[in-house]
């Protein structure tokens, strides 16, 4: 027997009229590629989106078709998705931080029709312009007069020419399954594997993430995505936030530690979510300058583990609230929150705050386990690691064009590529990528866990650590660190500092000092390059 309940398709576009009709009080506030701020409202969004769809179709974009953006967090990019996902067509996300011959590999392997881009872009489009076999049309996210002097196979449109010139369209009628959106992930090992979205799973990871353990927004909460739209949806901001009635403020280029300080207290911002090295950045420059964050409620931390010590600061100097999450693209991206939950709220603030080091629990729609390599279960006993497995509907069930198929089982399990443990209460905590895991003598060393302790030095910036051959055990953790500017401490002093916290077997071998340490280009430690450069690294004996 079916049920007898209407055939309601869940569609992003029914997001945002929600919004237009029931959120009116809400803003949009953006920073303009050009510097000024914009302000607008959820009911505008929705007339230019439709507008954009009027824009698309007339210039030969169908169902399916996919339309590559490369821009910054701003509202034309906020219409961009919404108009492209209403005609039924793919929007597909383009990191600018990955290489030119990467990002034309991407736009090609995803059979792009159209690409729109922020202005500051056009000398990287005329770039790679040349080797885009698929791209028929090239939008600038810029008003006429603001439209860069650039040569490209067929003349660029300014987008709010094309906006100006087109009526409403309505929404296209489409199932629920209808592809919607397409992002790569960050191929640090290899080509990047696109992600290909559904309206139902964007419209259900929107919602399960809104009633989530940390119940993240409401109307009255104002939102500041500092994780960029080119990077996993976004963590399913423009989504969640239309569907809650919050306000959200949408920072542009200008991601800076001024410049998102100055955005958070001028415009009241009560949330933000972004990558440790944001607030990283963010709190040296508050201690710098002797600031505080007067709005500022709840912070979400993702992308890779926060170190006790910025959750430390974050709740204990400022009173801000920290929500430790994990996620990967192939996940919409959002897949564990880390909330103090019963009969775990009770806890003391040191024992809460090395809770709240773990990733969380997962979300409603998100079945977790661990493994051993054979595919055997392990024990949720908090001890035990084995490799992440997932599934849920927001989760990815086959790469875009059948890349990576060794990554999923005949049950649906999806192995996340991560090596983690899940204690009696259901927090999981990721010990290493399996790529990066250091075993010495047979033992698995956790490097996540040594980085995160050693930046809890008050002399260290950034911390990584990766594994280097030694003659008896297989491989030894080598402790590479970047010194905040003016500290000066020394290899010993940082041995010392991790005494007494970590196995006696699992502490460094050796400490190197380096400027800076490599990035991807999502934020996350590169250590890929790390293990190139120090390759040939011998520990002392």
């Amino acid at each position: 027997m079916r049920g007898l309940m209407q055939d309601w398709p869940l569609v992003v576009h029914k997001i945002i009229d929600h919004a237009a009709l029931y959120h009116k009080g809400a803003k949009i506030v953006s920073r303009s590629v050009e510097g000024s701020l914009h302000r607008t409202g959820y009911e505008e969004i929705r007339v230019r989106a439709r507008k954009l769809s009027a824009a698309l179709a007339r210039r030969g974009v169908k169902r399916g078709d996919r339309v590559a953006t490369l821009a910054w967090n701003t509202w034309r990019h906020l219409e961009c998705w919404y108009g492209i996902a209403g005609m039924g067509a793919v929007y597909h996300t383009l990191n600018p931080r990955l290489f030119p011959d990467q990002i034309a590999w991407i736009v090609n392997d995803g059979g792009a029709k159209v690409l729109m881009f922020d202005a500051c872009f056009a000398p990287l489009v005329e770039q790679i312009a040349p080797k885009l076999r698929h791209v028929e049309c090239y939008i600038v996210l810029s008003a006429a007069g603001d439209l860069p002097k650039m040569k490209l196979p067929k003349k660029p449109i300014a987008y709010e020419a094309a906006i100006a010139a087109a009526r409403e369209r309505e929404w296209d009628r489409f199932d629920e399954n209808q592809a919607c959106g397409l992002c790569y992930t960050s191929g640090t090992t290899g080509n990047p594997k696109g992600v290909l979205y559904s309206h139902r799973s964007n419209v259900l990871h929107a919602l399960i993430t809104a009633v989530g353990p940390a119940v993240l927004a409401r109307p009255s909460d104002v939102m500041l995505p500092v994780v960029p739209m080119f990077h996993a949806n976004a963590w399913g901001a423009p989504f969640m936030m239309p569907m809650t009635g919050t306000s959200l403020v949408l920072p542009g280029p200008r991601l800076d530690p001024p410049s998102i300080y100055a955005l958070m207290e001028s415009e009241g911002v009560t949330l933000a979510a972004g990558v440790p090295t944001v607030w990283l950045g963010l709190l040296r420059y508050l201690e710098e300058n002797g600031l505080k964050l007067t709005t500022l409620k709840k912070v979400l931390i993702g992308g890779a583990a926060a170190p006790l010590a910025m959750i430390e600061t974050f709740e204990d100097r400022y009173g801000i609230e920290v929500i430790h999450s994990w996620g990967m693209t192939e996940m919409s991206p959002v897949g564990t929150m880390c909330v103090p939950k019963p009969p775990l709220d009770t806890l003391p603030p040191a024992e809460r705050h090395a809770l709240q080091m773990k990733q969380g629990t997962p979300v409603f729609g998100v079945e977790m386990k661990i493994t051993d390599d054979s595919g055997r279960e392990r024990p949720r006993d908090g001890a035990s690691v084995g490799r992440l497995k997932i599934r849920g509907p927001a989760i990815v069930k086959a790469y875009f064009k059948g890349a990576g198929k060794s990554a999923f089982d005949k049950e649906g399990w999806f192995d996340t590529g991560d090596v983690a443990s899940i204690d009696a209460h259901g927090y999981m905590t990721i010990t290493d990528r399996s790529k990066d895991v250091i075993k010495s003598g047979g033992e698995w060393i956790s490097s996540v866990l040594i980085e995160t302790l050693a930046m809890g030095h008050p002399s260290v910036a950034e911390a990584a650590v990766i594994g280097v051959a030694h003659p008896r055990w297989n491989e030894r953790p080598l402790l590479i660190v970047a010194r905040k500017p003016g500290c000066g401490c020394g290899a010993a002093e940082l041995l010392d500092f991790l005494s007494g916290k970590i196995a006696k077997w699992w502490r460094p071998d050796a400490v190197v000092f380096v400027d800076e340490i490599p990035h991807s280009a999502t934020g996350k430690i590169l250590k890929t390059e790390l293990r190139r450069r120090f390759a040939d690294f011998r520990l002392p004996a």
